[in-house]
């Protein structure tokens, strides 16, 4: 039975993946009255590998059928088929964290689920903070929806621990997670240094020696001036085909974001330039926009789609040329950036929100109504006074004060 679940699908460090476990043979517990219907063998936990577990009782006498943990989380893992890809990968990286706190606390995956403790959703959180720090809340964040909606999950399956509900688990878990103020996203000026870092780069004379790290840089430009001009996640340029933006004609294409929302992005004269060149040398009818050019890539397969360029690519692509200019960058900081560029010029946050695909109007206030102060510049330059001005000005009041009295 597959049944999806809730959930924001959150940005992961890249190098973090996650994987499903095998199912294990579920447990019987007895004393919840949920055990009716069942082969004989397996209420009787003889030799089909059913064993008893702790009570789960709702005092019927008879037994509710509950799995392990890990047999739950591959359950669960199997259940989010009907979701998008990066909201099951995030989910599934949440739960590998999560075993991994399961085993600092000596809780088995043979556990049943209904003997895990009540506490477990606050002492997963306080782990995460000591295991990477109070400050990496979109982590934190991030790995507890999984376990959440985990949780949600077992709660519908009348899975969930004996000692307490998923309201109770979640309001334990809102008692101790503690609330901080969003540090608004820092962008490095020399942001812009690391795509004219690519363009400045000599181009590789066109023979047969040099011609992939000749079609490497020129996709390598064509790619950071796309981040730089589009406000793209890093995950939607590593999706887009050539037919997105036709063959690098088109300057605008509808793009798949994140929870599988569809929307428009605008692509600049720069960007599109730049695909026409870099598409023109590869030379080639492959569907994905961005490939890999190295020589382990192996034979093409379905129109090139094994060909086509990872989102962690892309990550090390703008980390490659940040390192050669100096500066602190990531995919990301392009979006932020181009979203900072469009409110000081005189966009609106509903426009920004539409641009960058954010869900909701809160989410694009919160991280970037600090960037819209074009108009504070403005009140701040035509009534700030300087400082001689008010200088001559308390020396006439104290000249105006210090007359001598008359005789």
């Amino acid at each position: 039975m597959r049944d999806g679940d809730d959930g924001a699908g959150a940005e992961l460090p890249a190098e973090e993946q996650g994987a499903g476990a095998a199912v294990e043979r579920p447990v019987e517990v007895p004393g919840t009255g949920m055990g009716a219907g069942l082969p004989a063998d397996q209420r009787a936990g003889d030799a089909a590998g059913w064993q008893p577990a702790a009570e789960h009782g709702n005092g019927a006498g008879r037994a509710q059928v509950v799995p392990t943990v890990e047999a739950a989380l591959a359950a669960f893992l199997g259940s989010l088929a009907g979701k998008s890809p990066h909201t099951a990968r995030t989910y599934a990286t949440a739960l590998d964290r999560f075993r991994d706190y399961l085993a600092e606390r000596q809780l088995a995956p043979t556990l049943p689920t209904a003997a895990l403790p009540a506490d477990l959703l606050e002492g997963y959180y306080t782990w995460l903070v000591a295991r990477y720090g109070r400050t990496a809340r979109a982590t934190h964040t991030t790995y507890l929806a999984g376990v959440r909606a985990f949780f949600r999950f077992l709660e519908r399956r009348r899975w969930g621990p004996a000692a307490a509900s998923y309201e109770q688990l979640r309001e334990g878990l809102r008692a101790v997670v503690g609330r901080a103020a969003y540090r608004t996203p820092r962008i490095d000026q020399g942001l812009p240094l690391v795509v004219t870092a690519a363009l400045e780069t000599p181009l590789p004379p066109a023979d047969g020696r040099n011609h992939q790290r000749r079609l490497e840089l020129l996709r390598d430009r064509a790619l950071l001036l796309t981040l730089y001009g589009t406000g793209l996640r890093r995950a939607e340029v590593a999706a887009l085909d050539r037919a997105d933006v036709d063959d690098g004609w088109a300057d605008r294409a509808l793009v798949l974001g994140k929870g599988g929302k569809e929307r428009v992005v605008f692509f600049d004269p720069d960007s599109l330039a730049a695909i026409r060149t870099y598409l023109a040398a590869r030379a080639d009818a492959y569907q994905p926009l961005f490939l890999r050019h190295d020589r382990g890539r192996g034979r093409p397969r379905a129109g090139g789609e094994n060909y086509r360029l990872s989102a962690q690519s892309i990550f090390d692509v703008v980390k490659r040329y940040a390192r050669q200019v100096g500066v602190h960058a990531s995919p990301h900081a392009f979006r932020h950036q181009k979203a900072s560029v469009l409110l000081n010029a005189g966009a609106q946050l509903a426009e920004v929100q539409d641009l960058l695909g954010h869900a909701s109007p809160d989410t694009t206030k919160r991280i970037y109504a600090h960037y819209e102060t074009g108009h504070l510049k403005n009140a701040f330059d035509r009534y700030s006074v300087p400082v001689a001005d008010l200088a001559r000005a308390v020396r006439r009041r104290r000249a105006a004060t210090d007359v001598p009295d008359g005789d």
